[in-house]
This record gives C-alpha cells, structure tokens and sequence, in this order.
C-alpha cells in the first residue's frame, strides 16, 4: 500500500513534470500556472538581502551548492527538488535545462546555476522570473520542493534599475500569494524582528500566520549578554507555527569546506549546550525544519487531496480527448499501415461526398454552373453578329457558288447552322472546367477537413496529387462528351423544324408565295431581296434557339455522368492501386508525420502517463492517521 511519503514524492514528480511538458507558466511566473499546478503546494523561501537564506537551504540539504557574494546573489528563483534515495547511493544534481548530465560535484552544481543565470541576465545585477529547476537526490534529505527566492531589498544598487527593491517584492508575492504555498520567512536573529523583510511581507499575504513558518538565523552572532527567546518562543511576534532556530556555518567554516553533516552535529552542540536554548533544543536546527516542512506538505496535502485529484481526472479526460484528436500510434508492420492508410481514405471520402451531397456546403457551387454560368455564357454567344444581313448573304452567296439556289438555299442555311453551332463549344468546355474546379477545391477542402489526416502531411500531398490525376482524368472524359452532343447537333439537322416554317413557294410551284390566307398567290417574291434573307436569319436563329434549349439541358446531364458521378464512385481508385502496391518502408514514409504533431503527441501521452500513475498512487494511500 501506498504511503503518505509516496504521495509526497509523487507531488513533485507533477510539479516537476508539469515543468518539463508545459503545463506552467511559460515565463515562469506563478500568476499564469494553470489550475493543476497551483493546486500542488510547495514551500517558497523568502527572506532579505543577507539574511541566510542560502545557509538554510543548504543546512536543509547537507551540501554547499549554491552561489555566494554580496548584494542580490539569487536573481531568478530556484525551484529546488529533493529526493530521498536509498541509504549508501550515491548522491547526485541533474538540472532540467540539461536533463541529461549527472552533477556528482556539487561545486559545478554552483558553477551551472552562475552560468544559467548569466544567460538570461548577463554578467549584470538584473533579475529575471524564469526559475531554475534543480533535482537533488540524497539519502541526507526529506523529500521536498522549495522555491528559493531573490532577497528582498530597500534599495537599489550601482548597476540595477532604481525598481528592483518593487520588481523582487512583485516576483516574491507571485510565488508565495498561492493559496498552497507554505512560506518560509528567513529573519536574522542579530537584527530586531520589527523590520523583518520576511515577516512583513508574510503577514501581507497571509495574515492570519497559517502558512507561515518562522526561521531565525545566525543565532550565534548575538551580541553577548543577549538571545532571541522572545522570538523562538512566540512572544515578540507569535505565528501559528513555532518558530525555528538555526546556527548556519562561520565563513571560516565554509572557507575551510567544513563538512555538512559536521556542521549539522555543531549545531546541535550549540543548541543543547547553550543555557539559553537548551529547553529548545529538540526542535531546534535545520534537520528539525526539513521534517517540520515535510510534516507539513503532508497535512497540506492531505487537505487538498479531493481537489488534487478532481483536477487530475479532469486533465486526464482532456488528455484523452486531445489524444484522441492527435491520433493514436502508428502501427510498424505493412498491414497495420495499409489498414490505417484506407480507413484514413473512407473518412476523406466521407467528408467530400458529403460536400457533394449537401451535408456540408460546396456542392451547390456546381449547380449555380448550370443554373447561371452555363446560360450566361450561352446568351452571351455572338449570333447577332453571325447572323447579321451582311454576313447571312456572304454565306449563302459562297454556298451557291456559280449557279444562285432556285427554291431555297439549302447549303447556305447548313453552312450558318453548322457555323452557329460551332460556337456552342466554348459554354460546353467552360462548363466542363468550371466543376473540374469545384471539384478540385472540394478535394482542397475534405483534405483539410479530415482530423485524422492532419498528422500526415505526406499522405495528404499525395492523396491531393492521386485525386486531382483522377479529376482530370474525368475532365478529359467530360469535355469529349459535351463537345461530342454539340458535334451531332451539326452532324443531323432536326427536318421536322424547316418543314413547320411558313414557305416561300406556294403549294402548285408556282413560284409565288401564297397569301396569309393560304388561298392564292401574292406578289412575287425577290430570292436575293433583304426580306428574303432576313427570313433565313430568322429560321436559322430559330433553330439555334432550340439547339440552345437542349443543350442547356443536356451539357449538365453530360458533366455530372462524366465528372460528379464518376468523382463520387472511383476519385480514390487510382489511388488505391498506388497504396496497393507500396512495401512496408513505402508505406513508412507515406505516413510521416508532421514532427510537430508527433511532439505534440509525446508529450500528450507522457502526461497522460504522469497523471493516470498519479491517480492510482493517490488512490492507493492509506489515509489512516
């Protein structure tokens, strides 16, 4: 069964992944952590300019690793993880900046938060809130997360900006304002606990002292004759929690690398061999505060342990929803990809017929091609200027040749009906293109639409490239077809159309042209008069509208057999051939993905790893106090 210390641990492996897979604020700030993050408490160390705060987290820690100096020493915070480990192993630092470097020398510990700090602040006095994120793993600690702060100052220095005593205080109240955030308020014992930076600025944040936990430092650098009873015993300024007192090591002591743990057993010595403090001894010194903060985190924990695991589930449903948006993992043998590459073309194929069949908008874009395009166009033929007198006469006059017609110009009349007609190919053909480019943006569109196809921009191109090979393919086909219903109204004049015309000639052949009243001849009729030829204008013009009618009719009918229809049925059959032939390592590449999206997806799936183990080892710890 699970322990509370497991649970513990387990806290800062969330706080720690939350870190590494985005889940914080990416400028480091705490006000822009999201929900699950601030639901994870953690302990910040604030304290003043000199005020011992390095010497605590060191004492806390057993090792000598972070800058030293005068003025701002820490200036970015320093997320600060511990993990215990097993008795005789092998301590050891790793930073997340650079996760895959083991840091045995804690001096080059101190070395790498210098030179990442520089990075970011150069070899200046500035501060930044972008923390560092070290790991510690040490059979000499509890397991814990500190957050060291920079030192809060009064004023500014010779190369900071006159803000930096607000621009501190801001970053620090960040941190320590969450409402699970266990403050740490460092105060020198050698100064008067009224003008504590720490004190003050805790008491903003947290007023009724629930959070706080006092620490006073340099407890051996009193004056003589004087001691800070008043403070460590609550009466001076009194918090719910006792104060701690610590002894941190002389800089002789850190000039000579006086060991930790030595400096550990000294300080114990000092508190059980001091008169003042020898009543106080046992709950005095910083391995007392490292299992005061640990009993701590644990009650805190302990409260929020519904709320914690409310969020947990909720991020763990999200998780699984955006894992199921991002796709699951591609399968590594032939048939898998295979599988997975056609059931990627019936979505696709789902989405563009619906385009067509209405479900989603586009395909009426090819209706308003017949219904507008196709009959504008038509109008739009030039067969006024065809038919115009001048041209009607050169026509029949070249189609007499040397002998005038005697009746009616038969070849004049079929040489302006097959010239007229000719002039149906350009709205057959425009027709034709025009949903050959509906149809290409429809693809376009169904591409994109497809979630599943997102992650694979090579099987979409070639997908794209397969479709649009086939559209054309149906193109060509549709263009035959409607050029071929324009060709066979030339090719077969409609008889019945000229025998319904009124004639020029009356019914005996007399060469007079009969009356409105169809009941005797008329005055003759002049064959090479503008009236006679304005009169097969006419005809002819008739007989185009008809031919127009029925075009307007059939030209769709022939687009959509040839090109909707067959889009609908066989748009992927090329395709398919291509895919059907393709080895394991084709089919490899056919399916890369897009980097970012198989970035996306890893670290997806590691959270969702981090949160489904933290919610089994929640679930699994013994509450029994």
């Amino acid at each position: 069964m699970a322990t509370m210390e497991n649970v513990i641990v387990l806290v800062n492996r969330i706080q720690r992944a939350c870190t590494v897979l985005g889940d914080h604020g990416g400028d480091g700030a705490a006000a822009s952590l999201p929900a699950l993050w601030e639901a994870l408490p953690s302990v910040a160390v604030v304290g003043g300019q000199s005020s011992g705060k390095s010497s605590v987290l060191e004492s806390i820690v057993g090792r000598d690793f972070l800058p030293r100096g005068s003025g701002i020493v820490t200036r970015r915070p320093l997320v600060l993880q511990l993990h215990k480990t097993e008795v005789g192993e092998q301590e050891y630092a790793e930073f997340l900046h650079a996760p895959r470097r083991r840091f045995t020398d804690f001096a080059l510990v101190r070395m790498e938060i210098e030179d990442e700090t520089d990075r970011l602040t150069g070899r200046s006095k500035q501060i930044s809130p972008v923390p560092i994120h070290l790991s510690i793993y040490s059979p000499n600690v509890v397991n814990l997360t500190l957050i060291d702060l920079p030192g809060l100052t009064k004023v500014a220095t010779e190369g900071q900006p006159e803000s930096i005593a607000q621009d501190i205080e801001n970053m620090v109240r960040l941190y320590v304002e969450k409402p699970n955030c266990i403050i740490l308020a460092i105060s020198p014992a050698n100064q008067d606990i009224a003008t504590s930076d720490a004190i003050k600025l805790a008491r903003d944040v947290d007023p009724t002292g629930e959070r706080t936990f006092g620490v006073l430092t340099k407890l051996d650098l009193m004056d003589k004759g004087t001691d800070a009873l008043d403070v460590l015993e609550g009466r001076a300024y009194k918090l719910q929690h006792p104060w701690v007192g610590i002894v941190n090591r002389s800089q002789a002591d850190i000039n000579r690398n006086v060991d930790m743990i030595i400096a550990r057993e000294k300080e114990q010595e000092f508190f059980h061999s001091s008169p003042e403090y020898a009543h106080l001894a046992s709950r005095m010194g910083s391995e007392y505060l490292a299992k005061l903060l640990s009993q701590q985190l644990e009650a805190v924990i302990r409260a929020r342990i519904p709320s914690i695991t409310s969020l947990i589930n909720k991020t763990i449903d999200e998780l699984e929803s955006e894992m199921d948006h991002l796709g699951r993992p591609i399968g590594s043998d032939a048939g898998a990809q295979l599988y997975l590459v056609l059931e990627l073309c019936r979505a696709f194929d789902k989405i563009f017929k619906e385009h067509l069949d209405g479900g989603r908008p586009g395909g009426d874009r090819i209706y308003w091609v017949f219904d507008n395009q196709l009959p504008a166009a038509l109008r739009k033929l030039p067969f006024d200027r065809h038919l115009s007198l001048p041209n009607v006469k050169r026509i029949v006059s070249q189609a007499d040749g040397y002998q005038p017609h005697l009746i009616a110009p038969e070849q004049g009349y079929r040489r302006l009906i097959e010239s007229a007609l000719s002039y149906f190919r350009g709205p057959a053909e425009a027709s034709v293109d025009a949903v050959h480019n509906v149809l290409k943006e429809l693809v376009r569109k169904s591409i994109g639409e497809t979630e599943e196809l997102r992650r694979f921009p090579t099987l979409q191109a070639e997908l794209a490239a397969a479709c649009n090979k086939a559209l054309e393919s149906f193109r060509q086909e549709g263009r035959k077809t409607t050029v071929r219903l324009v060709d066979m109204e030339s090719a077969y004049l409609t008889v019945d159309f000229f025998r319904k015309l009124p004639q020029e000639v009356d019914r005996a052949g007399t060469g007079y042209p009969v009356d409105n009243a169809g009941t005797g001849p008329s005055t003759p009729v002049d064959r090479y008069s503008d009236a006679h030829f304005r009169r097969i204008a006419s005809n002819v013009s008739s007989y185009i509208g008809m031919v127009s009618d029925t075009l307007k009719n059939t030209i769709p009918k022939a687009v959509v057999h040839c090109q909707v229809r067959e889009a609908k049925r066989s748009l992927l059959n090329y395709f398919y051939i291509q895919v059907g032939s393709k080895d394991a390592k084709q089919l490899a590449l056919l399916l890369d993905e897009d980097p970012a999206l198989m970035g996306r997806r890893q670290q997806c799936f590691k959270r969702l790893e981090l949160y489904k183990s933290a919610r089994d080892e929640i679930d699994a710890v013994s509450w029994s106090r």
